[in-house]
């Protein structure tokens, strides 16, 4: 008897019934219970053959996960580069909320946070797909994606307000992590093809695919040709490497001790620096001391000392006055700037707490007996004060009382030319660029620059005129390394101790070397590409695999997706008793539909 189309839809009605209720798929139940809340295997639908993967709704749910993918991952990136800079960034919100906290190591953790949640839930999207499941997204994980996304965007545009400098941190990173992203990223877009060419061929319209292909081909070829733009200093040919940057401590060791002490000072000498960076600012009584911010908040106990003067700025305190305070004792409170307080021994813990703030004398007789070079920024007193017009001639009569001229390297620029003809021996030093014909008539012989502007090419074009370059702050190694590429001769640290036992650059390879990287990496996934593409078409033409002389018929997530005549079970002589027959939507009973044979 032939089957009518009726009864053939009522057989395939009981086979999707039947293997909903007695095929076991803890992976898919997994996936699906994780991603959209459907662990019943009731819950789920496989995406037929030329049906598109999900709804209008789980399609744009599925685009905005995308989207805030990308989104967070450049922010995580973003802002895992700027750790050079944290300890600015806290103390800025220090000043401005007027109490410590941590607030970069927060940020970092929940951008971390959110983006591995995201990420995980791309990746069941994904694995969805790859087993033909239709997408449906859970209200929760669509609020989740939400909240990231505004968290992302809001603080993307306040630290690109605050904190724009970062954004060329960034770029700088990309000289030495640029090679071993495009590793990754190539190797992504080798994993998502199994998915978009197991969806490509089972869509029914052209002009899905079309859309789908092009989109995909269209990011592969951009991944591919993104090497011919990359330039790094730290590619280069083998034997043009200089020297290390030499070390200059900045406002001493501040990882090792409280900074800007004669500690400090000690603990830099002693980890291998050479040089000493401070902040020199006078007394209302023209003594020259050690202080970087503009009032004594933040590195002394003035609030218990002095309350009411708090906010005044530090050069309208007496020298008596501030030797009454406590310059330590804040490194070992909360307030622990690093997070290294707690590896000092007890004898450093007891020095620490006890030190007080040092002079300039004290601060050049400790650079005098280590024979190390010394900067400093030197800041001038406030309206009202004595030394307003003299704090250069005081600062400079100490400094010849108590160091070897050439030992200085004069950063200050005003009165630069008087300066120069009181003491020829001081090393002019400019914190801006200019042309070499102005910086020679200046008496320069060094700059002062923030590692943002690093150039390979100024550098060395500075260097072929003798004027040498240091770059601050520079803390973290992967900075270290571009800095010593690009051939700077000193860097300014807080990181002394870590940076001091760096013997080769992180990253540095030949030009050769990193040609054969990229080719191989773009050759190797272009053959895993095709020979996916090339799987996926032939299993869905139904072709057949032979091992030797054995043929092993088609099976895996294909066959899930079968609803020819053939998958729906032998039928040449089946029929349905009608009253057994449930619909799609009537709930699975225990026992099995009553099937007869005419």
């Amino acid at each position: 008897m032939p089957v009518t189309s009726l009864k053939l839809g009522k057989l395939k009605v009981v086979r999707r019934q039947l293997l909903q209720r007695y095929e076991h798929q803890p992976f898919v139940s997994c996936l699906a219970g994780l991603y959209g809340c459907q662990w019943r295997r009731y819950q789920r639908v496989w995406a037929q053959p030329g049906e598109c993967c999900c709804s209008k709704v789980e399609c744009g749910s599925f685009g905005l996960l995308i989207l805030t993918f990308f989104l967070s991952f450049v922010f995580l990136y973003f802002w895992s580069e700027a750790q050079n800079d944290y300890n600015d960034f806290d103390w800025f919100n220090f000043g401005t909320l007027g109490f410590w906290f941590p607030w970069s190591l927060v940020l970092l953790v929940v951008a971390a946070a959110l983006f591995t949640y995201i990420a995980l839930l791309l990746v069941l999207a994904v694995c969805l797909l790859t087993e033909g499941q239709r997408l449906y997204l859970h209200w929760s994980h669509k609020t989740g994606i939400v909240v990231t996304l505004v968290f992302t965007v809001t603080a993307t545009a306040i630290l690109s307000d605050l904190w724009s400098k970062e954004w060329k941190t960034l770029l700088l990173s990309l000289q030495v992590t640029a090679p071993f992203l495009h590793v990754a990223a190539v190797s992504l877009m080798a994993i998502l093809s199994w998915p978009i060419a197991l969806h490509f061929f089972r869509m029914n319209r052209k002009g899905r695919q079309v859309a789908v292909l092009g989109l995909y081909l269209s990011v592969l070829f951009c991944l591919y040709l993104v090497p011919l733009g990359m330039y790094s200093p730290c590619i280069k040919e083998a034997g043009t490497l200089g020297p290390a940057p030499k070390l200059i401590g900045h406002r001493g060791a501040p990882m090792l001790a409280p900074e800007n002490t004669v500690m400090s000072f000690e603990k830099a000498v002693e980890a291998g620096g050479e040089g000493l960076e401070t902040d020199v600012t006078i007394s209302y009584d023209g003594v020259p001391f050690l202080m970087h911010d503009s009032t004594l908040r933040r590195t002394t106990d003035v609030a218990e000392v002095f309350p009411n003067r708090t906010h005044l700025d530090a050069s309208m305190f007496t020298w008596a006055e501030l030797q009454q305070l406590n310059a330590g004792r804040w490194f070992l409170s909360q307030r622990d700037p690093f997070g290294t307080a707690w590896s000092l021994s007890e004898v450093d813990r007891s020095q620490a707490q006890n030190q007080s703030v040092p002079s300039l004398a004290q601060f050049l007789e400790v650079a005098a007996r280590s024979g190390r070079l010394v900067m400093f920024d030197l800041r001038r007193p406030p309206y009202g004060h004595p030394c307003r017009d003299s704090y250069i001639n005081i600062t400079l009569q100490v400094v010849q009382a108590h160091i070897n001229s050439s030992q200085v390297l004069w950063l200050p620029s005003e009165d630069r030319e008087m300066v120069h003809t009181l003491d020829p021996q001081l090393q002019q030093t400019s914190g801006e660029k200019a042309s070499i014909q102005e910086l020679t008539d200046g008496h320069i012989s060094r700059l002062n620059l923030h590692y943002s502007t690093m150039s390979q090419q100024q550098i060395s074009k500075y260097q072929s005129v003798n004027i040498s370059t240091n770059l601050y702050v520079i803390s973290q190694p992967w900075l270290y390394t571009l800095a010593w590429c690009a051939g700077a001769q000193s860097v300014t640290t807080n990181s002394m101790s870590v940076l001091s036992t760096i013997n080769t650059p992180l990253f540095l390879m030949t030009p050769e070397e990193y040609s054969l990287m990229w080719i191989l990496t773009d050759a190797v996934s272009a053959f895993l590409i095709i020979a996916i593409f090339i799987f996926h078409w032939w299993r869905e033409r139904g072709l057949t695999f032979w091992s030797g002389s054995r043929q092993t018929q088609e099976n895996g997530p294909y066959s899930k997706f079968r609803t020819e005549l053939s998958d729906v079970w032998s039928i040449s002589s089946v029929n349905i008793r009608p009253d057994t027959q449930s619909t799609p939507s009537s709930p699975i009973t225990p026992h099995l539909p009553t099937i007869t044979e005419e």
